[in-house]
């Protein structure tokens, strides 16, 4: 069997899973992901042994320390990955919600019911928890998957898999719900990508490199996860004391991730005193700075940080490297952020009401923010259980996309024999 075939065969059963899913009841739903979640607990040593053998090819492979972190999977881990399957239990099941009900003066009802997409196609790099996140939210939106995972991480996802599918087959449910690609051969991306009559919807989770790629060749609807340039602007007014903490958990809390701050914007009129103890601050946790003319000018030791070159206003470091740009005011910092930003998460630090309003009116991004760390553009600080990832587009979804993103809706008309004149 050639791999368009075997991929073309995975569509079909997952286009037949699709609609059993659309029948499954919420109780079936939830049965199959507790039993999921106890597989993968029940699996703990198998999973690491998996996942151990994918580092080691990882690192002969000189992969980079930020992907090497989110290969890694842990004991830790595991228990995450199973409790965030029995958050998900506890969320409203949106299929079937019905909404912005009327009755139109001829006495028709008119609303809007949630439906599941059908199939998903989701392709996906290093992270082993979005196997788990992926199907758990599948799951219970009643949509059916095809997961492709990377090469690096095959191991780890085929043990996932099969907890999965053992999940599935416990509650006695279709196992075509949840399909994995297995071959790690990229043709099988290509393949996927042609099944326009089978995937309603191709959610690529990665680097430029992958959704420039499945941007370019596919006609199937795509949810794009765009890299994360996300910016922290100080205003003159900020509580700086609030901003410094702010700051530094921003970019520090972790590098690997795509809510981490890349540019900090400074108004030209904060103290050159606070400029001082947060550059300090900054260099204490191991980042090295990469500042614009203005701010090293400002600095009461400029030759401790690098000058900025116009490609770091748009670089994702995933690193302890921070760009800092001096700006003139407000106007100028949300003109940068909107030429240079990746439309994800971006934050004002500010006590002036008028001020953060216009920052949340302006900035084109999924979440901004007024005086709270980019790190909780996330779908499980946001209230929605996991996360299928966080979307930079501007249509269906927008931001972190849980359950709710995951369903599409559909106009419903009860009637009483009306007949239109």
């Amino acid at each position: 069997m050639t791999i368009d075939q075997d991929i073309r065969r995975i569509g079909e059963g997952a286009k037949a899973a699709a609609s059993a899913a659309r029948k499954a009841s919420t109780a079936d739903k939830n049965t199959a992901l507790g039993l999921i979640a106890k597989a993968i607990k029940a699996s703990a040593e198998s999973l690491l042994r998996a996942n151990a053998q994918d580092l080691d090819r990882a690192q002969a492979a000189g992969l980079d320390a930020p992907s090497l972190d989110r290969l890694t999977l842990t004991n830790d881990g595991i228990v995450v990955m199973s409790e965030g399957l029995l958050q998900i239990q506890t969320l409203q099941d949106p299929v079937g919600q019905i909404s912005q009900m009327s009755v139109r003066p001829n006495g028709l009802e008119i609303g809007k019911m949630r439906t599941p997409i059908g199939v998903i196609g989701i392709i996906y790099e290093s992270r082993p928890n979005v196997t788990i996140d992926a199907a758990g939210l599948c799951i219970k939106s009643g949509n059916a998957a095809i997961l492709r995972g990377g090469s690096e991480c095959i191991s780890t996802n085929r043990a996932l898999f099969g907890c999965i599918q053992k999940g599935l087959e416990d509650a006695g449910l279709d196992s075509n719900w949840i399909q994995l690609v297995q071959t790690t051969d990229r043709e099988a991306v290509g393949a996927l990508l042609g099944l326009n009559d089978l995937v309603d919807l191709i959610i690529p989770r990665g680097g430029k490199g992958l959704i420039e790629r499945v941007s370019r060749e596919t006609r199937i609807p795509v949810l794009k996860h765009l890299d994360g340039n996300c910016h922290v602007f100080v205003h003159e007014d900020a509580d700086l004391a609030m901003a410094q903490s702010l700051v530094v958990n921003a970019k520090t809390q972790r590098y690997s991730v795509c809510n981490a701050l890349e540019t900090l914007l400074l108004h030209r009129a904060l103290p050159a005193s606070f400029l001082d103890q947060l550059m300090s601050a900054l260099r204490a946790k191991g980042v090295e700075v990469r500042a614009c003319e203005d701010t090293r000018a400002r600095l009461a030791a400029p030759e401790e940080v690098n000058l900025a070159n116009e490609s770091d206003w748009s670089t994702e470091y995933l690193a302890p490297i921070l760009a800092v740009k001096t700006c003139r005011d407000l106007d100028e910092a949300i003109l940068h952020i909107n030429h240079y930003g990746s439309n994800h998460t971006d934050v004002i630090v500010t006590e002036d009401y008028t001020r953060a309003q216009q920052f949340l009116r302006e900035v084109d991004s999924s979440s901004v923010m007024v005086n709270a760390s980019p790190r909780f553009a996330d779908g499980f600080e946001y209230g929605l259980g996991a996360e299928i990832g966080i979307s930079t587009d501007k249509l269906h979804a927008r931001g972190p996309v849980g359950l709710e993103g995951l369903t599409s809706e559909k106009f419903v008309v009860l009637g009483a024999g009306h007949i239109r004149q």
